[in-house]
């Protein structure tokens, strides 16, 4: 009989075949946001140097697809030469969203503070980075990316959503935003807002799911929008910690109001430091 070690290295070598390095994918993304940003690593770097990093990156990326072949759609270097033609419309996107940053917060002292600094925003750079392959049919790959950005933001944004341009994380702790999410531009949604499904069944895989948020949306803290068919109209505030599984019409404000006690602590008598 096998011993434990054998058993798991044959078992391993079937497995791990059609998928991309972990590590080498987490590389890859931060090279590829610093390739975009050079402020985040080298303050002053030369035109020649921004050619041979391009050289680079595609160098990289190919490899990582390589494990891949089997499974994709189009050879190799199409997808390279597809992804990176596609990166100076991602790279404008992302700019449009660090100046929405920088207008929305007043704590954000300039653009480059907000690509230096915002959680939010570095979320916001994976996805669209992500989505790209995630266009092109890429198995696994966009997936390894988005989960990266989860691992160090706390913002779980799957590569299949659509998102347009201007959208503005606030935070970002928390959030959660579905496959078939749909978001216009200029929406802001803040810490631990979840665009998620009523249920999770696996024959509803690639079917509409989760929510669409309109143009000019805004969703506060905690609130939970749930369902396909759930459409938020356009121009609509979602005050924190709303549950909302049906549409709302545009220029809506939706909102809970609980019950706030306040009362003078020195004739409060009941216990509230206890433990479960």
């Amino acid at each position: 009989m096998k011993d434990f070690a054998t058993q798991l290295f044959e078992i391993n070598q079937k497995f791990c075949q059609e998928v991309p390095s972990m590590l080498r994918t987490q590389n890859f993304v931060e090279d590829i946001i610093n390739f975009l940003f050079p402020i985040r690593s080298e303050k002053h770097i030369s035109i020649d140097r921004v050619k041979l990093k391009e050289m680079e990156l595609r160098n990289d990326f190919k490899e990582l697809l390589t494990p891949l072949m089997p499974n994709l759609k189009l050879p190799v270097d199409d997808i390279v030469e597809r992804y990176f033609n596609k990166l100076p419309e991602i790279y404008f996107n992302l700019m449009e969203d660090s100046d929405m940053y920088h207008k929305s917060d007043p704590a954000a002292y300039c653009p480059e503070e907000v690509i230096l600094c915002y959680p939010g925003y570095y979320a916001v750079a994976i996805y669209r980075l992500a989505h790209e392959l995630y266009s092109l049919e890429i198995p696994v790959l966009p997936r390894v990316i988005s989960e990266f950005a989860h691992s160090k933001t706390g913002v779980d944004i799957h590569p299949g959503a659509k998102i347009g341009k201007k959208f503005y994380i606030d935070h970002g702790t928390g959030i959660v935003i579905g496959e078939t999410a749909e978001i216009g531009e200029n929406v802001k949604i803040y810490q631990g807002v979840t665009l998620g499904a009523l249920y999770v069944e696996k024959d509803l895989a690639r079917k509409k799911r989760h929510p669409t948020i309109q143009d000019n949306v805004i969703i506060y803290s905690g609130g939970t929008v749930l369902g396909g068919n759930t459409v938020v109209g356009h121009d609509t505030v979602i005050g924190g910690n709303v549950w909302l599984t049906s549409s709302v019409q545009p220029f809506s404000v939706v909102y809970r109001k609980p019950k706030i006690n306040i009362r003078d602590s020195k004739e409060f008598n009941e216990p509230i430091n206890f433990s479960i």
